[in-house]
């Protein structure tokens, strides 16, 4: 389930970046913290109420307790999305893919801190076979990489990413329902995000032009079913299934996915927007990268599996 929540969110990659091109021509000279605030709180506004019809239908409120997991996963995947967006302003974009997944290092590193025991050699081995995949997908120049204002926000993301698979899996959240955990959570983001766009935009006009405007409309929808609704609810319903080590490394998956639906989908996007997104090629970064993260999942699931027979 967790893979096809990383397929969904691959969707992402190629539809969140025609639908910034789309905006741009949309509202031109707007700033690209307008123009991403505004996608963000877009998708977690129209999730909020898909979600809130949905669980219309249960007779029983949130809970207390399901308020406070839902919030505060709805802070971590806020904030951690609020300073990647910002940090990728100030470095490139094959750096920030790599700094992002570090929080396949952290997970293990913290869960043996906190349980005073190192992580084992096949996690380590799964670990550094992630982060080497994730920067040959992201063709990372070892050479150019240093730490600015772009690369220590890009890491402070990944904490907070961090943070949100950790909550996950808290034990004193067993009973909470995942429905109501997603709803909570989208609304917070939401919130976060709306209160972005509003302080960002340049006038009230640039906030409403995008919403006449039938392909964008159209993106915003998929990116809200596919790539948040659905993603996340199967996130929040399947992940506390494993542990968070082995779901910090499935959820590098997502690059593969991504790399491999810009192989083909931009150009078919731009042929209905009527915008210009030329579709990425097949390369040996994306074969290599993806084959070495497709290997470091397959260790750290044998690894976890129970022994069986004699």
């Amino acid at each position: 389930m967790l893979i096809v929540a990383n397929l969904f969110w691959g969707l992402s990659f190629p539809v969140v970046k025609a639908i910034l091109l789309l905006q741009e021509r949309i509202v031109p000279g707007a700033s690209t913290w307008f123009l991403t605030a505004q996608v963000v709180a877009a998708r977690f506004a129209l999730a909020t109420v898909i979600v809130w019809l949905w669980q219309a239908r249960s007779r029983s409120g949130i809970t207390r307790s399901e308020w406070k997991q839902g919030g505060v996963i709805g802070l971590f995947a806020g904030a951690g999305m609020l300073f990647q967006s910002d940090g990728l302003q100030f470095t490139a974009a094959s750096t920030s893919a790599f700094l992002t997944q570090f929080y396949a290092i952290l997970i293990p590193i913290y869960i043996g801190l906190r349980a005073r025991r190192a992580p084992g050699p096949m996690t380590w081995l799964s670990c550094m076979l992630v982060l080497v995949g994730v920067a040959v997908l992201g063709r990372l120049d070892w050479r150019e990489l240093h730490l600015g204002r772009g690369e220590w926000e890009t890491l402070l993301s990944s904490v907070f990413f961090m943070g949100q698979i950790l909550w996950l899996e808290k034990p004193e959240f067993a009973a909470n329902r995942a429905g109501k955990i997603t709803l909570v959570m989208f609304g917070v983001q939401a919130a976060m995000f709306a209160v972005l766009a509003c302080g960002t935009a340049p006038d009230l006009a640039a906030v409403a032009a995008p919403w006449i405007s039938a392909p964008w409309l159209g993106l915003v929808a998929a990116l809200t079913v596919f790539s948040t609704v659905g993603s996340y609810s199967i996130m929040n319903a399947w992940q506390p299934k494993i542990t968070a080590t082995e779901a910090g490394l499935i959820y590098c998956v997502e690059p593969i996915f991504g790399s491999g639906l810009a192989l083909f989908l931009p150009a078919w996007i731009a042929g209905w927007a009527g915008i210009v997104y030329p579709n990425e090629r097949m390369t040996p970064h994306l074969i290599v990268g993806g084959g070495l993260i497709t290997l470091a999942n397959i260790l750290i699931q044998l690894r976890a599996a129970p022994r069986t027979g004699g």
